[in-house]
């Protein structure tokens, strides 16, 4: 694995309930809890996050997450 990547784990279960969120996502454009296990299975993905990234931790943190938007962001 290179230093770009991170590693997390979800249980079938929050895969299962995250793919069908996103997949209504995809589909109407609309981010929106529907059922208490999507924000649970949120939850759970916010803290693995929290578990392997330090640069929320570092001085320049809005720096870093500008700099990440921008090489994510599709071209325009």
């Amino acid at each position: 694995m290179s230093m770009d990547e991170i590693q997390i784990t979800l249980t079938k279960d929050e895969a299962l309930v995250l793919f069908e969120m996103l997949s209504r996502f995809s589909d109407s454009d609309k981010l929106a809890i529907e059922h208490q296990a999507e924000e649970r299975a949120l939850w759970n993905l916010n803290c693995s996050l929290e578990s392997v990234l330090v640069e929320p931790l570092e001085e320049n943190y809005f720096e870093l997450l500008q700099a990440a938007r921008e090489r994510l962001k599709d071209e325009e």
